[in-house]
C-alpha cells in the first residue's frame, strides 16, 4: 500500500517540478524582454562617443602640450591636472546629461548598481580574481622564457606619476568614471544597433583610439609604455579586445550591473601595477585572456552572436 502510493506521488512530484521549471524559464525570458528594450531606448551612440572622444582629446592634447613646458612650475602642474580630470569626467557627465532627463533610463540608471539578488556567486569570484589568477599565471609561464621571479614582489611604487593627482587616486577614479559612462550608456547604446560581439570589438578600438593623448602627458602611463617599445604599445591596444569582451560578458551576465564592472576595472589595474611584472608577462597576460574570451563567445555564442 505505501509503495502504491509513493508510486502514485510520484507523476505529481515530476509535474510540480516541471511547472517550476516553466515559471522560471517564463519569468527569465520575461526579465530578458524586459532588459532587451530598456537596452534599445539607449539610442545615441553617434552623438555620445563623438562628444565621449571630442572632449577628453582637447582637454588631454592640451595637458600634453603644457606638461612639456619648462621650466615647469607649480602652476603649469595644476593646469596639466585640471585638464586631465576634466577630459576623464568629461564621457561619464555625458551620460548623465543623455540620462538623468529621461524618467526610465534614469530608474534603469540607478537600479544597475546594487542589482546583486539573482546574480551567481561565479560572476563574483570571476569580478574579482580573474585579473589578479591572469597575471601571476602569465608571471609564472615568463619564468620559462628566462624571465625573473622578482616580478612576483611588491613593486612598494608607481610605475607612472599623475602631475597633481595622486597615482592611488587615479587607479581608483578612472575605473569609476570610465564606467560610469561606458557601461550607463556606451555599452548599451552599441548594443541597441549591434550584436555583442560586434559591439565589444567596436568599443575596443575606439577605447584603445580614446587613450591616445594620454601618450603625449609626460609621465602618464601611456607616454612611459610609448617610451618602453612598440610591442608594449601595440600589447596594449590588443589587450583591450578580451578585456572589453570578458567584461561585456559579466556586464550581461549580471543584469547590467555596473558596479561589477567597475570592480573588475579596478582590479585589472591594480594587479597589473603592484607586482614588479615584466612587460612582456603582460603581452602573456594578453594572449591568455584572448583564450578566455575565444572559450567565453564560444560557450555563450547566442549571447554574443544574436542581436537584441
Amino acid at each position: 500500500m505505501g509503495q502504491s502510493c509513493k508510486f502514485e506521488r510520484l507523476p505529481v512530484c515530476k509535474a510540480i517540478s516541471c511547472s517550476k521549471k516553466i515559471v522560471s524559464l517564463k519569468t527569465d525570458t520575461m526579465k530578458t524582454k524586459e532588459q532587451m528594450n530598456m537596452i534599445r531606448k539607449y539610442e545615441k551612440p553617434y552623438l555620445f562617443f563623438f562628444l565621449s572622444t571630442a572632449i577628453p582629446w582637447a582637454c588631454w592634447f592640451l595637458a600634453g602640450y603644457l606638461s612639456h613646458i619648462e621650466p615647469f612650475t607649480k602652476t603649469l602642474e595644476w593646469a596639466v591636472g585640471i585638464c586631465s580630470i576634466t577630459g576623464l569626467l568629461a564621457p561619464a557627465g555625458i551620460a548623465l546629461f543623455f540620462m538623468l532627463p529621461n524618467k526610465e533610463l534614469r530608474k534603469d540608471f540607478l537600479g544597475r548598481f546594487f542589482n546583486f539578488r539573482s546574480i551567481k556567486k561565479e560572476y563574483f569570484l570571476i569580478t574579482f580574481f580573474l585579473m589578479l589568477i591572469s597575471i601571476l599565471f602569465a608571471q609564472a609561464i615568463s619564468l620559462f622564457f628566462g624571465y625573473s621571479a622578482e616580478q612576483f614582489s611588491l613593486r612598494g611604487s608607481f610605475t607612472f606619476s599623475s602631475s597633481l593627482f595622486p597615482v592611488w587616486f587615479l587607479l581608483l577614479a578612472a575605473p569609476v568614471l570610465e564606467e560610469i559612462a561606458w557601461h550607463s550608456y556606451g555599452t548599451d547604446s552599441l548594443v541597441s544597433r549591434f550584436s555583442l560581439l560586434k559591439s565589444s570589438l567596436i568599443f575596443a578600438f575606439y577605447w584603445a583610439v580614446w587613450h591616445f593623448p594620454l601618450s603625449t602627458i609626460k609621465g602618464y602611463y601611456h607616454s612611459n609604455l610609448v617610451e618602453s617599445g612598440w610591442i608594449y604599445s601595440l600589447n596594449f591596444i590588443v589587450s583591450m579586445i578580451p578585456f572589453v569582451l570578458i567584461m561585456n560578458w559579466i556586464y550581461y551576465k549580471t543584469n547590467r550591473n555596473i558596479l561589477l564592472t567597475i570592480v573588475f576595472h579596478i582590479t585589472a589595474v591594480f594587479f597589473n601595477e603592484i607586482f614588479a611584472t615584466h612587460p612582456m608577462s603582460k603581452v602573456i597576460q594578453t594572449g591568455l585572456l584572448l583564450s578566455v574570451s575565444a572559450y567565453l563567445i564560444i560557450k555563450d555564442k547566442d549571447m554574443f552572436l544574436n542581436r537584441i
